[in-house]
């Protein structure tokens, strides 16, 4: 998908992010939405961060899945620069195991959304499926492919234990 202008962008705050958050990208990549992934760091590149916020809207972006750890300042900063919808995933932290994350990504102040998603894998996955929820709403397509996936996930639970 790289000669497709990206629909979602994919950051995070550190290298260390992306064990985590390239779960998004594999749900993204799996249902072909064009997206990429940078590293955006709120306090050690927040020129790079007010950039790539700013620019967002004009390059064609629809959502951006942020995740971040530890004081997780990445979402509501880009939030607060973009009115491109902004998914934050926490990532989980060694000290609070995440807690911290969720929490400062979650207590975003009136007027500055960001949907908050579970700590670690299954947020970054749930982001990127919420992602794909809103690209579907003006795209058939990806909300067949987007229900065909679902209907994979369904029929692959057991009905009986083994």
């Amino acid at each position: 998908m790289a000669d497709v202008a990206p629909l979602v962008g994919i950051i995070m705050g550190s290298q260390s992010d992306w064990p985590t958050m390239r779960h998004a990208a594999e749900i993204l990549t799996d249902l072909g939405i064009s997206h990429e992934a940078r590293i955006v760091s709120a306090h050690r590149t927040p020129d790079r961060l007010y950039d790539y916020a700013k620019a967002a809207a004009g390059r064609g972006l629809k959502a951006i899945i942020a995740g971040a750890g530890g004081a997780a300042h990445l979402p509501g900063m880009t939030a607060s620069m973009t009115a491109v919808p902004v998914l934050g995933v926490p990532i989980e932290s060694k000290s609070l195991n995440g807690l911290d994350s969720l929490l400062s990504i979650v207590q975003m102040p009136g007027g500055i959304p960001v949907a908050t998603f579970a700590i670690g894998k299954p947020g970054a996955k749930n982001a990127a499926l919420f992602a794909a929820a809103i690209l579907a709403l003006e795209d058939d397509a990806l909300a067949r492919r987007l229900d065909t996936w679902r209907q994979k996930q369904s029929d692959a639970v057991a009905a009986e234990p083994e």
